[in-house]
């Protein structure tokens, strides 16, 4: 197993997240100490980035990019440092070796190569956004998740009450890991594995998307009605993963798609949107 490490500056950390989420979807693990932030990708020599493409991606005037072999035993280290999350009051995201506790719903996500423990800023606003929707009785009829990584997002609407429920992605890893934890938390998901730089996901009345910024914008020009398998555009869509100052950017290229925005949500540097029709 080798571990990447990009480490850069607290000031460009979220620009750097952001971009190197573009070349490791799967996403990274964050590690912050005096005067630096540290993003990490593991995988098997030839399953990751090369060092060349993070120092492009990066950029080599503000980061150090290494890379280091791990230790056989380092899929036992995830314990030391993935808790629950517990959302709004209503939902706890928890991995497997942590009690049930509470009368909260109960999502159990382990850590993986997917991304998405429910941990990062994104992850919790879109929960958020969906829990509110779903207190105002919106959770009804289908919903898909564009980019689902571990399948936290698509779980928890499941749980909430919608349904059916796509679960899509371009990463074999990240649909594996979306089915195991669908199993696990006793949820039927339809897992399809779809590339949004390629096509138009699978559109459902609600749709979910917690991809980069970059990925957004990409997503509303293949939103055409020649590729569109559904009759329609959603009539809500919750997105995230972008920094807020890019939620402007977002918010309008959807508006063109009739996709106007009802709820924006900050925490720290990132933003997420509730758009609808």
């Amino acid at each position: 197993m080798i571990r990447l490490a990009v480490r850069c500056a607290p000031e460009q950390a979220e620009e750097v997240l952001a971009e190197l989420l573009v070349l490791a979807p799967n996403g990274v693990e964050e590690e912050r100490g005096p005067g630096f932030v540290e993003y990490a990708i593991y995988g098997a020599p030839g399953e990751v980035p090369e060092l060349g493409e993070l120092k492009a991606v990066a950029g080599e005037d503000v980061v150090k990019v290494t890379a280091t072999a791990v230790p056989d035993d380092w899929a036992d280290r995830w314990t030391d440092f993935h808790k629950p999350i517990e959302v709004a009051g209503r939902l706890r995201v928890r991995p497997s070796w942590e009690p049930v506790e509470g009368d909260a719903i109960d999502v159990v996500i382990d850590p993986g190569q997917a991304f998405g423990t429910g941990a990062h800023p994104t992850t919790r606003l879109c929960l958020e956004l969906l829990i509110e929707l779903a207190d105002e009785g919106a959770a009804t009829g289908p919903a898909a998740d564009w980019g689902t990584g571990s399948g936290v997002l698509a779980i928890a609407a499941a749980k909430l009450g919608w349904g059916p429920v796509i679960a899509c992605d371009r990463e074999l890893a990240s649909l594996e890991a979306a089915g195991v934890n669908a199993e696990a938390n006793g949820v039927e998901l339809s897992i399809e594995r779809v590339d949004v730089r390629e096509g138009a996901p699978r559109v459902a009345p609600t749709s979910i998307a917690n991809l980069t910024a970059n990925l957004l914008v990409e997503v509303v020009e293949r939103l055409t009605p020649e590729a569109l398998e559904a009759p329609e555009l959603p009539r809500l869509l919750v997105c995230s993963g972008m920094l807020e100052r890019e939620a402007g950017e977002v918010s309008a290229a959807f508006s063109r798609l009739g996709l106007e925005e009802r709820d924006r949500r900050v925490d720290g540097d990132w933003a997420a949107l509730l758009l609808g029709r």
